[in-house]
């Protein structure tokens, strides 16, 4: 059984990656590992790979410099945050339309009607877990702090660092089911949709422009809460009954049972690479 510190570490992070505040921008990730081509199996369970590593190294670095910088005065900034989350749903939102309107972005070239494949940089993935961890600041840095900066706080250099490996472990973990879940879905769905690739890398600028449209959404909600406003909203009402349900099952699985599904899907796309390169070397050696 995991020890109780490090059990809630995973666990934290676990529930980080469908936080309320920032869980919108997870669809919004995955698109960005689905649109435009249709790679080998390989490179989808590649890159859905580098992918995770990429955002959870961004999340989790933005975690550790909030938690160790400012965790004197968290109380005073934690009520300024809301208004961090807007500044990156109003960024997002115009990130997305600039993608739906076929324009690139740095580290993200999409495909060309005729001409190249869509290309990804690892740097863009780990800016965009950077966004989506400053979104979620206000919504999971007190577990944060809690349970990983406090022991670090406390003289714990060891056990701090392990509490946050725990943490990264959990964000990646989720992360990464997801990921591998789409890189392995990847070929049949867009093999169907090859020729409304520009149109898919469109729809991907769409999704992030309405995921940051939610974000900025929630922020500005946040902020009218904390005023003394009220606590109900139809928009933020529907999507956490949807978070919630997510952080259920999430917390109902447990992380055995997560690492085994993501140890699983792993399995099943390194079968499929193995079989893939025997089924060409034959084809090959039979020529």
């Amino acid at each position: 059984m995991l020890d109780a510190p490090f059990g809630l570490a995973l666990a934290a992070g676990m529930l980080a990656a469908v936080n309320p505040c920032g869980f919108a921008l997870l669809p919004a990730y995955l698109s960005l590992l689905v649109t435009g081509d249709a790679p080998a199996r390989s490179v989808a369970v590649g890159r859905a790979l580098v992918a995770t590593a990429a955002m959870t190294a961004g999340f989790v670095t933005v975690f550790g410099v909030f938690g160790l910088a400012i965790a004197p005065v968290a109380g005073q900034v934690q009520s300024r945050l809301p208004w961090v989350t807007i500044a990156i749903g109003v960024v997002l939102v115009l990130l997305g339309g600039w993608l739906a309107a076929g324009r690139e972005l740095p580290g993200l070239r999409l495909p060309r009607p005729g001409g190249r494949p869509i290309t990804r940089h690892p740097g863009s993935l780990f800016v965009f877990g950077v966004g989506y961890a400053i979104a979620s600041l206000s919504c999971t840095i007190g577990p944060f702090l809690a349970i990983v900066v406090s022991s670090l706080r406390a003289g714990s250099l060891a056990s701090g660092m392990g509490l946050f490996v725990a943490y990264a472990v959990g964000m990646g973990v989720t992360v990464g089911l997801a990921a591998l879940a789409v890189a392995l879905a990847q070929g049949a769905l867009v093999a169907r949709l090859r020729r409304a690739g520009p149109v898919m890398a469109r729809a991907g600028g769409v999704l992030m422009l309405l995921a940051g449209a939610y974000v900025a959404y929630y922020g500005w909600w946040e902020t009218r809460v904390l005023a003394g406003g009220p606590a109900t909203d139809p928009v933020v009402g529907a999507a956490l009954s949807v978070q919630r349900r997510l952080a259920q099952s999430l917390q109902e699985a447990g992380f055995p049972v997560v690492i085994v599904a993501f140890a699983v899907l792993l399995a099943v796309g390194i079968a499929g690479i193995v079989v893939a390169r025997r089924a060409r070397a034959s084809n090959s050696g039979g020529t």
